[in-house]
């Protein structure tokens, strides 16, 4: 079978994503061979093709996709015809088909859309580590969401405000502050007008929020720590505006005792019971209609480093797909 794939050979910019025609064998044992149907863009593919999470080069590109299985090697559980969805370990997503480790992949519940899958399983799944698994959020709890008109930050908005907290927003203009209100934000600041922190002590009665899900990093982390409560946690986990960068851990005791972490979504979906059953909250929560994933946008797949120069521009709201 034919694909089209993306790969870099190098890292930079959205012009380093190269495209061409490569033959894919039959599937190997362990191995299933995956029609894709759409095909999920996300923040960490900018990392992968800029350099700022190094891989080894030549690569594939992309981690999220949903699609049908036309192929499957012994000892995968799988069959032709077989609705599924990966968002990775594996690297390769940007093709209309590749070979796939049986292990990364998910049964598509019939009620699940293969669009809904591919725009929101990573991003879904993030989110419910995050806030069930990581965070532990607690109903009452206000909590401060960065980016909260992004992929990601969309579905925390629905997940915290569907299990009882008291979400505050940031989002740059008006137009995303509607989105995340819309989404159950109780509060939005606009970041390019409003101190942030200072908003949130006001908003919280100078108390400042239990949590922080800040996804931005070098341009938000300090602003998330001053808006955090005593004894409060802030959850690192991206670094759209670049990394955190060198941290002087007494900056945590004088802002009172607080915790930080840097959770990756992998280390939470590493054992295949804990994949099972995050995903099954997930397409629990979308089934329930408590969280629906917004896509924003689709472009072509070959239209995908297009795609990347608006994520990095935030040009994008919600999910982002590319069309095979």
């Amino acid at each position: 079978m034919k694909a089209r794939a993306a790969r870099i050979a190098r890292t930079g910019g959205p012009e380093a994503i190269e495209w061409s025609d490569v033959e894919l064998g039959a599937p190997g044992p362990g191995e299933v061979l995956v029609r894709h149907s759409a095909i999920g863009l996300n923040y960490i593919d900018v990392y992968h093709r800029s350099g700022v999470y190094p891989v080894e080069l030549p690569s594939g590109l992309g981690l999220e996709a949903a699609g049908v299985v036309e192929a499957a090697g012994e000892g995968t559980g799988f069959a032709p015809g077989d609705r599924v969805a990966t968002f990775g370990p594996e690297r390769g997503a940007y093709a209309t088909a590749r070979l796939v480790r049986a292990s990364s992949l998910f049964r598509l519940p019939d009620d699940i859309s293969d669009d809904a899958a591919a725009a929101g399983l990573l991003k879904g799944c993030t989110a419910e580590f995050l806030v069930e698994r990581c965070a532990r959020v607690e109903p009452g709890w206000p909590v401060l969401v960065h980016a909260a008109a992004g992929g990601v930050g969309l579905i925390l908005v629905q997940w915290l405000k569907a299990i009882g907290a008291e979400v505050i927003g940031t989002a740059g203009g008006a137009a995303k502050a509607e989105t995340a209100k819309a989404a159950g934000a109780a509060h939005v600041i606009d970041y390019a007008r409003e101190d942030v922190a200072a908003r949130v002590r006001e908003l919280t009665g100078g108390s400042g929020v239990r949590v922080v899900f800040d996804g931005v990093g070098r341009a938000t982390f300090m602003a998330s720590v001053d808006a955090t409560a005593r004894r409060g946690l802030v959850v690192s986990y991206g670094n759209a505006s670049g990394k955190v960068g060198e941290v002087d851990f007494g900056i945590l005791a004088a802002k009172g005792s607080l915790f930080t972490t840097r959770p990756t979504l992998f280390d939470y979906y590493a054992d295949p019971d804990e994949r099972r059953a995050g995903a099954a909250r997930l397409f629990e929560v979308m089934r329930s209609g408590a969280v629906k994933v917004e896509i924003g946008q689709r472009y072509p797949l070959e239209q995908a480093a297009r795609a990347h120069r608006d994520l990095e521009a935030r040009a994008t709201t919600g999910s982002t797909l590319l069309m095979p």
